[in-house]
């Protein structure tokens, strides 16, 4: 590595993939096992935490010592490239960390991951999960215990077929049992978990936590108002849960010219649908606990059993082109071939859009309790709720325009209420004075105003 990439790495500081040691420890080959489960990475001996090069002292073997403890720490063996750079007089070893194929590796019995800039030594059951998604096998696909075809609804494989022959996504000839085989649901006479939970007559009977759970509470779980346990298929249970979601949140009306007129509901049903078959289609099967679906007077929350598998992360789902990590192959491909999902890896990046189209804020993704979350919030920045606040119209539909666009400047807000500067000063003024906006950016053109409470990124 030369001194100037060399330089340009050490001054960005640690990440997922950089980690700096002032000497070689056993923390260094925890880092070595770390980034060989993750992503890879390169790990700098002779730099501070903070990022000063002070350099290490070396002797004709010290490398091949290093290259020998990791090989003898790691299992199965490690042996990673190591460079010697010097920076100002000082030597800075790189050692470069590829990520390996099967997982996980061990480190003196120990498995660890990279989350952040620190090493998490992974419970059990992470470690079945990486292992299996590294040798491509789905825990969906192996066989449902002492169930066979007799548990299998032929007629839901049938619907199955018609849908998916109209999405376009199979063409689909076969008969129910013959496609079972086929697309391997069904194997040596046994079904998997995916055929009995997708198509089974009773999925439930054999796992209880296939069932999501459903509840309407108030502020807090302390007032329950409603609560429904729902039982039948995956495919099912997306219409199912929708239903009970409509129930309990409200909707208004807008005309779009006679007879037309649009439903506006106050959170957008297509984003809340989304994050419900990811729900269904993404959770852990193994953990014995239901998704559940709570709604709120000011939020729906939607969680789900396990957390995202390794190789993805919270901030990863905020961007176009995060990967795809599947933890049911299965559930997922007749999800898939039925339209009920678009492009693998796309389920959140939509769910964040929809909310944009709609102006409403955007959802929070959170990892917690062992599972994962989708959050909305109420948008409460309606043109009834602004006018009661004293707001007049330019300033109502500065508000709006913002919920589209997520930002106003002074010279956009100029234009769209066609007025002097000086009054549109004045109006933005008292938007941020009532904590409806908030300035973001430097002086002169940099600034621009944002909703307090709608972050759409």
């Amino acid at each position: 590595m030369d001194q100037d990439r060399l330089r340009e790495v050490i001054k960005k500081g640690e990440s997922e993939t950089v980690e700096f040691k002032e000497n070689f420890d056993k923390e260094t080959i925890e880092t070595v096992g770390a980034f060989a489960n993750t992503k890879g990475g390169n790990i700098f001996i002779g730099v501070s935490d903070k990022g000063k090069v002070i350099g290490v002292r070396l002797t004709k073997e010290t490398t091949n010592s290093w290259v020998n403890q990791i090989a003898q720490s790691t299992d199965p063996r490690m042996m990673p490239e190591i460079e010697v750079d010097t920076i100002d007089g000082k030597n800075v070893v790189v050692i470069f960390v590829k990520e390996f194929p099967i997982k996980p590796i061990s480190v003196k019995g120990r498995c660890f991951r990279r989350v952040g800039t620190s090493n998490r030594m992974m419970t059990p059951r992470e470690i079945t999960e990486l292992h299996m998604y590294s040798i491509g096998a789905s825990w969906d696909a192996f066989p449902a215990h002492e169930k066979t075809i007799k548990d299998v609804d032929l007629n839901k494989v049938q619907t199955y077929i018609q849908s998916a022959n109209a999405t376009g996504r199979r063409k689909i000839t076969d008969e129910p049992l013959e496609l079972l085989k086929k697309l391997e649901f069904v194997t040596e006479n046994k079904i998997s978990w995916a055929a009995l939970l997708v198509f089974g007559k009773e999925p439930q009977r054999s796992l209880l936590q296939s069932a999501v759970h459903c509840g309407r509470f108030r502020k807090d779980k302390t007032v329950i108002i409603d609560d429904l346990m729902i039982e039948t298929d995956l495919i099912s249970e997306v219409d199912e849960v929708m239903k009970f979601v409509t129930r309990h949140i409200s909707v208004r009306y807008e005309f779009e010219g006679k007879p037309r007129r649009k439903n506006v509901w106050e959170y957008p049903l297509d984003a809340l649908r989304e994050a419900i078959i990811n729900a269904i289609v993404h959770r852990d099967y193994t953990i014995s606990a239901n998704v559940q679906v709570e709604i709120y007077d000011d939020r729906i929350q939607i969680w789900n059993p396990g957390k995202l598998l390794p190789g993805i992360t919270i901030e990863d789902l905020y961007k176009r082109d995060h990967k795809s990590v599947i933890r049911n192959r299965l559930i997922a491909q007749t999800f898939y071939d039925i339209g009920y999902i678009e492009k693998y890896g796309s389920g959140t990046i939509k769910i964040l859009d929809l909310c944009k189209q709609q102006g409403a804020p955007s959802p929070e993704f959170q990892e917690g309790f062992g599972g994962f979350s989708v959050t909305f919030r109420k948008d409460v920045y309606t043109e009834d709720y602004l006018r009661k606040l004293g707001l007049n119209e330019r300033q109502i539909k500065a508000a709006m325009y913002v919920k589209e666009k997520g930002k106003i400047t002074n010279k956009e807000y100029r234009e769209i209420n066609t007025i002097s500067r000086q009054m549109a000063t004045i109006d933005l003024s008292i938007l941020v004075e009532k904590a409806i906006f908030i300035r973001t950016g430097k002086a002169g053109k940099g600034i621009a105003y944002q909703l307090t409470k709608l972050t759409n990124k």
